[in-house]
């Protein structure tokens, strides 16, 4: 180590960001390695307004860090590592994964939701319109979901987010719903719900209660699969800078760096070059790293899924394996379908 030196450790503003930033901070300061935030805006967070599937998602969040990274700014990027690319910037490398929160999506609940009678409740939630092939474990199969004009229909419900895999999933499961777009932090996000008009509003769990703004009145979405990496936080440095590496890996863990490489992998294998909603989660149990998987149509129409279950001495290819068969079992007819309606 390089007595007396201090790593620069490049952040977003935003609440979060500063929270998962000040995590690192006093993780090397756990290590005895002294560190200062440096505060940096990102284009995610200027443009507020467009939705990210029209901005190009890929790197919105993390190419203004890795500018100044690449300039010498700073020493360390943090961010949410489903922001980061699954190809990272040349000369930037991974330096470090945290250990994974929550991983899931929740459904928050406008304030005055009862005091509006609206027709969305809670029950509703767990009531899926049309219908859906499940999967069993180490299975993969291509749903089509059953468009019928049964009574009960809620096409008054309307649910925001901006996330493309979000909208597709929720369309999948109710496609009666009207999606409205959603952006900005998640402080942001949370005014903007509390004075629309909206049912509710899509956030990952991880967001809110990092920085302790889950509301209450928020329902966890345990069949929505996440986005690769959901939940995690990675640091990343140049790839020269032999001290901010060493200096991260003492806090990496190993756990939670397999499981969203096998995610990343999933999705960097399944991109080809469209923006079509994927989303994955591997989880390691009693030995064995258990892996989900799903590619959807945009529209929410057609959905390729799957589960594998691997030994994990030897799951580090999984999500190859998991991606090659999910192209086989309907996930390539979905991509060439999005392609061809591009044309």
């Amino acid at each position: 180590m390089i007595m007396g030196k201090i790593i620069r450790i490049g952040t977003r503003e935003s609440e979060l960001a500063i929270w998962q930033a000040t995590q690192v901070k006093d993780l090397l300061k756990q290590s005895g390695i002294e560190s200062e935030l440096v505060y940096i805006k990102s284009e995610g967070d200027i443009d507020t307004v467009t939705p990210l599937y029209a901005l190009g998602v890929i790197g919105v969040f993390t190419k203004t860090l890795d500018a100044a990274l690449l300039n010498n700014r700073i020493d360390i990027a943090v961010h949410s590592m489903k922001d980061v690319p699954v190809q990272l910037a040349e000369g930037i490398q991974q330096a470090a994964v945290l250990k994974r929160g929550s991983y899931k999506d929740i459904l928050v609940l406008h304030p005055d939701l009862s005091e509006r009678n609206a027709p969305f409740t809670v029950n509703h939630i767990s009531i899926t319109s049309g219908s859906k092939t499940k999967v069993r474990d180490n299975s993969w199969s291509l749903a089509l979901r059953e468009h019928t004009d049964k009574p009960g229909k809620q096409e008054d419900v309307v649910i925001a987010t901006s996330s493309f895999r979000r909208i597709a999933q929720w369309l999948n499961r109710y496609p009666d719903h009207k999606i409205e777009n959603l952006r900005g932090n998640v402080n942001t996000r949370l005014k903007k719900l509390k004075e629309s008009n909206w049912h509710g509003a899509i956030f990952a769990a991880a967001g809110l209660e990092r920085i302790n703004l889950r509301p209450e009145n928020s329902i966890e979405l345990d069949w929505m699969l996440p986005a690769p990496a959901q939940g995690a936080i990675m640091v990343v440095c140049r790839e020269d800078d032999n001290y901010a590496f060493e200096s991260c890996q003492l806090f990496n863990d190993e756990e939670t760096a397999l499981c969203t490489k096998i995610e990343r992998d999933f999705l960097s294998a399944l991109l080809g070059g469209c923006s079509t909603p994927i989303s994955a989660l591997a989880q390691v149990k009693n030995g064995e790293v258990h892996f989900k998987g799903n590619i959807v149509s945009p529209d929410g129409y057609d959905i390729a899924e799957g589960n594998a279950i691997y030994p994990l001495a030897i799951a580090s290819d999984l999500g190859f394996i998991a991606a090659r068969k999910i192209l086989t079992t309907g996930g390539q007819a979905i991509i060439d379908k999005l392609a061809n309606a591009t044309k």
